[in-house]
């Protein structure tokens, strides 16, 4: 009852590697969006679009692709230990690093205000539920890294449960409560510092027992509903994280349908309600929200993941599948460095055109290497020191695996570097001339 911790591309088996580049691609392709979301308002403002929101584009791919696979993978090894040993390894090392890197540097850029100056900031960093419990992150793009946290505990909790199999349902569920409440919802009903420092306890002491089996399923339940409860009474916009959930979950359902597990119906019905949540919804009024925009926004980012869904197997560009790979660095480390970057040149946004691009370009090659460094030096050696501790882990528990449940490698969950998600602080904001990079 195993399962595996994300595995290098190079430790991959061709196979595996040609069956799930397609995932890799999607990642790369929102990589992209999510760095041009926050590029081109600093560097090239008269090229960024609004017709459609690129952050919010990227949001959607990327979280289509967390629901398609992290929920079967957990299912496929069974083992709810190994899973959370390969997530935390997965995460947090280049997760802290950022944060040393931000606050070292907080003399030259100031740490933004968003983030309070007192313990709750440390309590939510700590669990990275940031966003559910209203607490800005010290890089802007680490709001994100809440809602895969809530999808970890939900889907924990739904596999000891036994509820894993309702993907479409959930979708569909959370879809509707995003309609519902943005109705009624103006913001966190909970609001202070406490929210952080509960939910941080809870979260310690519940994963303990998830980890080390006591009283393991009751564990995984009370975090969950620890989970929903911040999503619903404490996040900073409460229908878009319920959305984001509904995303998720339809990402598993589609994966179900793709199994032949289930339909497709219950991922057009939670397509639509999406679609319609923000549209009388009492927090609504961000540019990127309005009717025109989000459809257009939610269109385009269905349209791309079926489009490589549905080119699975085939060859895909190298350079989007190596985007993919590096994609946690990137969002990570992306937003800090272009404001560095900016701090250094001054605002170009009154820049000619060519001094533009020319910043732009450099820019993004500075991005690009260091995201690349990243990777290499800190997620890869995290990465392997996850899967060592759950491989060991997975030999222990196999003698005490429940019957029936397979077993598989655990170094090798078939997965292609899982990618955390994030998208720009930009989503909510419209960058105007007198906006400031920091």
């Amino acid at each position: 009852m195993r399962v595996s911790a994300a595995a290098p591309a190079l430790a991959q088996p061709a196979s595996s590697t040609a069956r799930l580049a397609w995932l890799d691609a999607l990642r790369g392709i929102g990589a992209l969006a999510v760095v041009a979301e926050h590029l081109l308002p600093w560097f090239l403002p008269d090229l960024r679009p609004y017709w459609f929101n690129l952050g919010v584009y990227g949001i959607l791919v990327f979280f289509l692709v967390s629901g398609y696979i992290i929920p079967t993978s957990l299912e496929r090894h069974g083992d709810v230990r190994a899973f959370w040993i390969s997530r935390i390894f997965r995460l947090y090392p280049l997760y802290l690093s950022v944060i040393v890197l931000v606050l070292t540097l907080a003399w030259w850029v100031p740490v933004r205000g968003e983030v309070p100056r007192d313990g709750s900031a440390v309590a939510a960093h700590a669990t990275m539920l940031l966003d559910v419990v209203s607490v800005g992150g010290v890089a802007d793009t680490m709001w994100t890294l809440s809602y895969e946290m809530v999808f970890y505990l939900l889907v924990t909790a739904l596999f000891l449960a036994g509820g894993h199999q309702r993907s479409g349902q959930l979708s569909m569920v959370f879809a509707a409560g995003a309609v519902v409440v943005g109705l009624v919802a103006s913001g966190a009903v909970l609001v202070g510092g406490w929210p952080a420092y509960v939910s941080a306890g809870v979260f310690a002491a519940g994963l303990a027992c998830v980890m080390w089996g006591r009283a393991r399923t009751a564990a995984a339940c009370l975090l969950g509903l620890m989970a929903l409860a911040a999503l619903l009474l404490s996040s900073r916009v409460p229908w878009l994280g319920t959305a984001v959930l509904a995303v998720m979950f339809a990402g598993t359902a589609i994966h179900r349908w793709e199994r032949g597990a289930g339909g497709l119906w219950p991922v057009a019905v939670t397509t639509a309600l999406v679609a319609i949540a923000p549209l009388w919804a009492i927090e609504s009024g961000w540019w990127w929200v309005q009717a025109d925009v989000w459809l257009t926004t939610i269109a385009l980012a269905g349209a791309t993941f079926a489009g490589a869904m549905a080119l699975r197997g085939r060859r895909l560009p190298r350079i989007l599948v190596w985007l993919g790979l590096v994609s946690y660095s990137l969002y990570l480390v992306h937003h800090p460095l272009l404001k560095y970057f900016v701090e250094i040149t001054g605002d170009l946004r009154q820049a000619d055109l060519p001094y533009q691009v020319a910043m732009a370009a450099l820019a993004l090659a500075v991005v690009l290497g260091v995201s690349a460094l990243a990777y290499r030096f800190i997620e890869r050696p995290g990465q392997a020191l996850g899967r060592r501790l759950s491989g060991r882990d997975a030999r222990g528990l196999q003698r005490r695996a429940d019957p029936g449940v397979a077993g598989q490698d655990p170094g090798d969950d078939g997965v292609l570097r899982h990618q955390e998600g994030e998208v720009p602080d930009g989503v909510g904001d419209h960058v105007g001339q007198d906006d400031v990079v920091r």
